[in-house]
């Protein structure tokens, strides 16, 4: 059953108004208060039609929330259940959506104010220098994601307005991997520096792809009990990975363990235990004595990723490895892989054809 009912009143000065009210059989009441009886009826009819349609009360959930409430309600619920490390930055992000544009209604969230604050956001400089695209385009991903919760699961929007804000372009991923050459000598160099650990630390950086967070941080626990594989709880995505120890890695692991410390869980612990050993001094010492220049500790993980290509891995197996979400990150080893990929074509096509 419908029915729109309109009111006619008249308050102490003589003047008229028409409030009308709308029920629909299974949704709240709506009623809204108009000078014209005209206005009056067209509000009624187009009223009981976005009910019917279902526009009205998302629209109305829209104007009752504001772009603050969006983030802390995000926060709240959806933040904890990432990473660490994810969490941390999304906080930080959706903090600088809150202080921009927090103020706004959802209903008047719109991709030119988006798209406005997006152009602050680039022009900014960090403690680095000039804020990267893909530092930005890192800021418009969390509030796509917390904008998409909001239509999906919270029916606070109807449409995400993030979609139609363009990200902006980023540069090539840089991609600086060690030649056999300095391998050999950084390999050599760790050895010998004030942090009797590092060797072995450069070891696993090499042999798993693991980020550096993710070895400094490493406790007895997350390796199981045959030292075949380490199990990291604390990734960037915040998925659990494993890690297959073995080689000289695995015995360097072995030897590492008859001599760990036995107030505290940690494979890499700074004096107090409570923290991992902080091997900067040490790890541009081995550098220097290994003449390694234009080199950073994450690139480790760029090597394991190419040795792992100029082996025959696929981006499938790579992207699994290095715990990637998506193959995008991988590309960038395409082309270590070619020369395996023509050597795989030539050997069917010698099996199918026969040699020349």
């Amino acid at each position: 059953m419908n029915m729109a009912n309109i009111e006619k009143r008249k308050n102490g000065d003589g003047e008229v108004s028409y409030r009308v009210k709308v029920r629909l059989k299974g949704y709240p009441a709506q009623s809204a208060t108009f000078k014209r009886l005209t206005d009056a009826k067209k509000w009624a009819v187009h009223t009981e039609a976005s009910i019917r349609e279902g526009r009205h009360f998302k629209h109305a959930e829209a104007k009752k929330h504001t772009v603050a409430d969006l983030v802390d309600r995000y926060i709240k619920q959806v933040v904890p259940r990432k990473g660490k490390s994810a969490a941390r930055d999304y906080k930080q992000q959706l903090e600088y959506w809150k202080s921009e544009l927090g103020h706004v209604l959802l209903s008047d969230l719109t991709a030119a104010a988006i798209v406005e604050k997006r152009e602050i956001l680039a022009s900014g400089m960090t403690n680095r220098g000039q804020r990267s695209p893909a530092t930005v385009n890192r800021y418009l991903s969390s509030l796509s994601h917390a904008c998409t919760i909001a239509v999906k699961e919270w029916g606070w929007m109807e449409d995400s307005p993030v979609r139609k804000v363009s990200k902006l372009k980023e540069p090539r991923g840089r991609v600086r991997f060690l030649s056999d050459e300095e391998r050999t000598a950084l390999l050599e160099s760790s050895k010998n520096t004030s942090y009797p650990h590092l060797h072995l630390i450069v070891v696993l950086a090499l042999s798993t792809g693991a980020r550096k967070g993710e070895i400094m941080n490493l406790r007895w626990g997350d390796i199981d009990k045959a030292r075949t594989k380490i199990i990291l709880h604390e990734t960037k995505n915040g998925e659990r990975r494993v890690i297959p120890l073995t080689g000289y890695a695995k015995q360097l692991i072995l030897e590492h363990e008859k001599v760990r410390r036995i107030d505290t869980d940690m494979l890499f612990p700074s004096k107090t235990g409570r923290t991992p050993f902080d091997i900067k001094k040490s790890w541009n010492a081995a550098l220097d004595a290994a003449e390694i220049k234009d080199f950073r500790f994450h690139d480790l993980r760029h090597s394991a990723a190419s040795y792992l290509a100029m082996n025959g891995a696929s981006p499938a197996e790579i992207a699994g490895v290095l715990g990637h979400k998506t193959l995008q990150m991988v590309k960038r080893y395409a082309h270590l892989s070619e020369a395996h990929t023509s050597s795989v074509v030539e050997s069917m096509n010698e099996r199918i054809f026969g040699s020349e």
